[in-house]
This record gives C-alpha cells, sequence and structure tokens, in this order.
C-alpha cells in the first residue's frame, strides 16, 4: 500500500542578507512538520530554496563591486549551510537562478501572455525597493511603504500586468468554500476584507528598469517581476511545465498540502499566487499557514534597533537542539512570538536540563545502580501505574492532534506533560527507598521499567523537534522500538536488555555567567527603557534612580575605562566576527577578544590606542580568555571603535 503524499514549503529566503533567528525559524518550523509527517507515514516532499532576484540585489551587487550572480551564489550559500546546520532535512533546495526554473517562468509568463491575462501598459506610482513593490497614493502609509515604513521612490516605467481583476470572484468563491485555506482564520479575514472585496488592481509583472531577473522571452526590454518569478518555484521544483509535460513529482505532489510563510507575505501567497494558478488551470494549494513574526525582546529584528541575533550565534552559546526547542516551544500559534536571552535560559533550564535531562539521567543511573544495567520484568502493579501509564499512551494522539493544525508550541506541552508526569511518578514511587530491602526491589522493577517506557515514547516525540538528543536518549535507554506505531503500547522497553551510560545532556545554564559571556562576545549594552513620569497638578514627582534607568556617580565609578594600546592583533580561528588583541595597559599586557572582525583588519589595529572596560570579569570566547572589553559604537551602517582624540599614555583612566 502507497503512502499517502504531503508536499510543504517554506517561502524561499531572499538573498539580500544573511537570515537572521527569526528568519531561520520558518525553516525549523517546517522542518520539525516535515520530520513528524515522515514518522507518522506519509510520503513527504519538503521544499526551500532562495529567492534571487529583484533591483535591490542588483543595487547591493554594485555595490560591494560584485554581480548580481556573484552576490546571490555567495548569500543563497550561506543560506543553504544555516539551513543544514540547523538541521533542516530538505528534500530540495531551489534557486530561481536555477536554469530549469528561469525556462519554466518564461513558458509561464509566454502562456499567460497568449492567451490574454497578461497585457502590456505602463506604469506610474510609488515604489519601495526592499520590499519589490508598488503603491499607488492612498496606499502609503504617511508618505511610506505600508508594509516596512522605508522611502518609496516616484515610479514610471513600461511593464506587463496580470489581470487579477479576472479572477477576483472565483478566488472569493475558492477561499469561502475552503475555510482552512487561508490559516490562521485572522489572515483569512484581513485578505478578504482589506485587499479582495474593496478591488483588485492588476499586478506589475515585468520592469525595464533593471536587467537582473528572467528575461521575457518575447521582449528584451523586460525581466520578470519577482512574485511571478519567486512564487512559480513551488512548481517549477518540481519539473512542472505549462506546455501540458510535467514530470513525475509535479504529477505525484502537487497540489501542495501547505505552503508554511510569514505572516507578512500572507497576500502575494493567498491572492497573487493562487490567481496565476487559476490562469493556468492549475490545482491550488490545499493551504497558506502564515506564521507570526518571532520578536528580540518587543521588537521586530532590525539591523538599525541593534537587536538582530543570528541562529549560529545562538547555537555556539547554548546548543543546537536547545535552540531548536526554544524556537518550536516559545512561537505562539497565531501571536509574535518572543526571544530574550533570560526567558531562553529559563526555558532550558527547566524543560531540558530539569524535566528531560534530569528524568533520563536519574532513571538510567538508578537501573545502572539498583540492576548492574539489566531492565527488569515488571510484574508488582499497583494503580498508581495506570495514571502514567494512560497518559503516555494517550500522548501520541494528542500530540498528533496538534500537529495535524501546525500547533507545533502545543504538540510540545504535550510532550513536556508527560515527563513532568515522569517526574512526578518517582517522587510518588520514591525508588531509592523501595531499593532497601528485596520485598521492595520487586517492585522497584516495574517503576523502572514504567519509567524507561514513558521515556522511550516521549523520546520518539521527540524526534521532530530535537532528533539529536532523541536519538541520544534512546542510545542511553537502548531502545530498539522506535517508530510511529511502537509507541501505541507501552510494552517497547524490552526486560533483559542493558542501558547504556548516563551522560547529562543538557546542563543547568548558570544565568549570571552565561549573560556576562553573551554580554562579552556581542559587545552590546541593552539601554534601559525610561518609565514616564506623571506629573500630578503642579507636584513634580521624584524617581529614585534605580527606577528611572539612571545610575549615580558611584555606579559609574565602579567600571574602570582606561586607555589601551594594541601590541598585537589575529583573528580567532573558525570565527569570521571575532579578532583576538593583545593590548597593553600600562605596564599590563591583557588579551582581550572582541567581534569587530567584520569590519577591521588585524593589521589595521596595531599601535591603536582604544577604550578598555578593564574590571570585567574574564570570559571565554570559541574557547579563548578575554580579559576586558573594548568600546566601540555603531549604527546599522557603520561600526568604530572609541579611540583617545589626542596621543596619550596607555594606562590613563578613564572619567
Amino acid at each position: 500500500m502507497s503512502k499517502p503524499k504531503f508536499y510543504l514549503t517554506t517561502a524561499i529566503a531572499y538573498t539580500s542578507r544573511i537570515p537572521h533567528i527569526g528568519n531561520t525559524y520558518e525553516a525549523v518550523v517546517s522542518d520539525a512538520i516535515a520530520r513528524f509527517k515522515r514518522m507518522t507515514g506519509y510520503d513527504v516532499f519538503f521544499l526551500t530554496g532562495t529567492d534571487e532576484h529583484g533591483q535591490k540585489i542588483q543595487q547591493q551587487a554594485i555595490a560591494d563591486g560584485l554581480t548580481p550572480k556573484q552576490h546571490v551564489d555567495k548569500i543563497a550559500g550561506e543560506i543553504r549551510r544555516i539551513w543544514d546546520f540547523m538541521n533542516v532535512s530538505y528534500d530540495k533546495f531551489i534557486r530561481t537562478t536555477d536554469k530549469e526554473h528561469m525556462e519554466t517562468v518564461q513558458k509561464i509568463f509566454k502562456k499567460l501572455y497568449e492567451q490574454g491575462d497578461i497585457y502590456k501598459s505602463s506604469y506610474e506610482g510609488w515604489y519601495c525597493t526592499p520590499c519589490e513593490s508598488f503603491y499607488t497614493e492612498t496606499q502609503l502609509a504617511e508618505g511610506k511603504c505600508p508594509d516596512c515604513g522605508s522611502e518609496v521612490q516616484k515610479a514610471s516605467e513600461e511593464a506587463y500586468f496580470l489581470k487579477l481583476s479576472n479572477y477576483a470572484d472565483q478566488l472569493v468563491k475558492h477561499i469561502e468554500e475552503n475555510p482552512n485555506f487561508i490559516w490562521p482564520e485572522a489572515r483569512k479575514n484581513e485578505m478578504i476584507n482589506n485587499f479582495i472585496k474593496p478591488g483588485l488592481q492588476d499586478l506589475c509583472v515585468s520592469r525595464t528598469s533593471f536587467n537582473w531577473g528572467v528575461p521575457v522571452s518575447f521582449d528584451d526590454k523586460h525581466v520578470v517581476y519577482v512574485w511571478l518569478d519567486a512564487l512559480s518555484n513551488y512548481i517549477t521544483a518540481l519539473g512542472y511545465n505549462p506546455d501540458g509535460q510535467s514530470g513525475e513529482l509535479y504529477k505525484k505532489y502537487w497540489p501542495a498540502d501547505v505552503h508554511i510563510i510569514g505572516k507578512d507575505i500572507v497576500r502575494f501567497h493567498t491572492i497573487y499566487w493562487p490567481i496565476i494558478l487559476m490562469a493556468l488551470g492549475e490545482e491550488l494549494p490545499k493551504q497558506v499557514f502564515g506564521h507570526p513574526w518571532l520578536l528580540q525582546g518587543k521588537d521586530k529584528m532590525s539591523k538599525s534597533k541593534g537587536n538582530v541575533i543570528y541562529a549560529e550565534d545562538l547555537v555556539n552559546y547554548f546548543g543546537l537542539d536547545a535552540v531548536r526547542y526554544y524556537l518550536l516551544k516559545e512561537m505562539p500559534f497565531a501571536q509574535d512570538g518572543n526571544l530574550t536571552y533570560e526567558h531562553m535560559i529559563g526555558k532550558i533550564n527547566s524543560d531540558l536540563a530539569n524535566n528531560l535531562g534530569n528524568l533520563v539521567n536519574r532513571t538510567v543511573t538508578m537501573v545502572d545502580k539498583y540492576f548492574g544495567g539489566i531492565v527488569a520484568e515488571p510484574d508488582v502493579k499497583e494503580p498508581i501505574d495506570e495514571e502514567l501509564i494512560n497518559l503516555a499512551l494517550e500522548t501520541p494522539d494528542r500530540v498528533e492532534e496538534k500537529m495535524n493544525e501546525y500547533r507545533v508550541a502545543d504538540a510540545l506541552d504535550e510532550v513536556i506533560t508527560l515527563l513532568k508526569r515522569s517526574n512526578k511518578y518517582i517522587d510518588e514511587t520514591q525508588p531509592w527507598i523501595l531499593a532497601k530491602d528485596d520485598a521492595g526491589k520487586a517492585r522497584l522493577k516495574t517503576v523502572l521499567y514504567n519509567l524507561l517506557e514513558s521515556i522511550r515514547i516521549a523520546s520518539v516525540l521527540l524526534l521532530p523537534f530535537i532528533p539529536d538528543t532523541a536519538v541520544e536518549i534512546q542510545r542511553q535507554i537502548n531502545a530498539t522500538k522506535t517508530d510511529w506505531n511502537s509507541i501505541k503500547s507501552f510494552d517497547g522497553i524490552i526486560a533483559g536488555s542493558k542501558v547504556n551510560e548516563a551522560k547529562p545532556m543538557f546542563a543547568r545554564i548558570d544565568e549570571v555567567k552565561k549573560l556576562a559571556e553573551i554580554h562579552a562576545a556581542l559587545e552590546l549594552n541593552t539601554p534601559k527603557e525610561e518609565p514616564k513620569v506623571e506629573e500630578k497638578k503642579e507636584e513634580k514627582v521624584e524617581v529614585k534612580p534605580e527606577e528611572d534607568g539612571l545610575i549615580t556617580i558611584d555606579d559609574f565609578a565602579k567600571v574602570q575605562l582606561k586607555v589601551a594600546t594594541v601590541l598585537e592583533c589575529e583573528k580567532v580561528e573558525k570565527s569570521d566576527k571575532l579578532l583576538k588583541l593583545q593590548l597593553l595597559v600600562g605596564e599590563e599586557k591583557r588579551q582581550v577578544v572582541s567581534g569587530i572582525a567584520k569590519t577591521y583588519k588585524p593589521e589595521d589595529l596595531i599601535g591603536k590606542h582604544v577604550i578598555l572596560v578593564a574590571n570585567l570579569k574574564p570570559v571565554k570566547l570559541r574557547g579563548i580568555e578575554s580579559n576586558g572589553m573594548i568600546l566601540a559604537a555603531s549604527d546599522d551602517e557603520t561600526l568604530t571603535l572609541l579611540t583617545p582624540m589626542a596621543e596619550i599614555k596607555s594606562g590613563t583612566d578613564v572619567s
């Protein structure tokens, strides 16, 4: 019997910059869904990739002294490396510069033109380069782009247009007859009320003001505009051919079961993309899931705000599966998630170190201590066992129900509930008391078997989310039955088998030390938000220094700032951000590691005077001890070290 098919895609990442952790979330959550579907018996095809054409990319390449192809090759390679680094199990990575994709896009464009759905005209309006979008005067928000807030430029050029209005009624009918087509439901209401019902304007699908794109085959002055090019990747990757000669992958997997995308591009995927498919006479995707954003603190990540966090940095601080777990567990279904280092440390300590790691370690250690590592046959049962067993057997169905709705965080909640109940079971049965005499040891066999079996079921359920950790758990408990069907019964651990050595998987994190390490690595001082002070009549409200973000002169005096001279400088191996500096501070030599390698070459810093925070506790970055922090200022474009305006003796106090 053949497996049911399941085709899911991410939005393809735009190759203008390296993706931050908020962008990376989409690849990780899609991976969890794909892994879960494979585990539960589906024939999965998981597509991701890169969007590589457009005016913004051409401008960036020119500014960097590169050809557009050199630029996108570099960024696309980095994106794929990051996806691999995050253990994303995609089946195909498409690039819109792929020859097969470009040729098919040309065929799609020509077919739509020949059947009258695309026509030539001219465009006058306002253009946002970051969003690659045109807007009318009334669509602007205070004269700026309504989506990203950037400045817009007046644009007037010849272009081809797609007749969206021809398919508006058909699209509304499809949305109404398929209530889960746009998910979550709030996104659906937004599309219908804000975009479709007010009337669809025909979509610009070509440009002449730049040439980095798919050429229009019958009009070489034009290149295909980004959305017709980019959105088509979902079918070109499967071998779609508008001439009717599509490949076997297309026949097998299309329509897509779900497009996983960010909430900011729902409009393009639920209005433009369905209409393109309708015009081609192809089936529409079954569902478009617009996930929320991952915020840093309370803000969307952006370089201008100085709050961008990258996946590799997080993994260096916390480990791969800890980062995957946090991303999947802390992103709500329909509301924006929130990433702070403090919260992340708390969740790792509570969920992974305590509920999971400590449970596995205690259980394996007790089997080894009390029975020489041999799993005993459970034979003395008590009523208290049933609550744990029933929960363990109910959890897979609960997880599957949540995953079918893409409520990934809720699915993980179900697994955590099982882990918490298992820990409570230890407290209730008190194995250390049972081990004191022979009568108790008979009961102890059953207790430890129940714990091992609950851990086995949890480990299988964790495979899509934290796969490396799940496999390590199974190795430690020596579980051989680890497929989906095996967790439908409570008998997968084989009596007489021998557990392996217990090894800690998640150590508890010392928050103070870890935050100091991160702070030193990033050289980032997070400004405190100043509370508003309300005045009542003419009376001024006195605010204490600790309440308004201000410090006293005594607080400032605790920070020792000194002038230091750079004696030696070199790059840190396997890091593109860190430099190792040897500084002379008076008569003392100091070693400092600083994240300035992308701005400064080592040879440029020799002999320079810098300002050093001299009394920071030492930390290790990439295994190298750093004794202090050099000060720098940065904005969205520039990072510069703080230096004295005149020659001054090394070791001089700064005050």
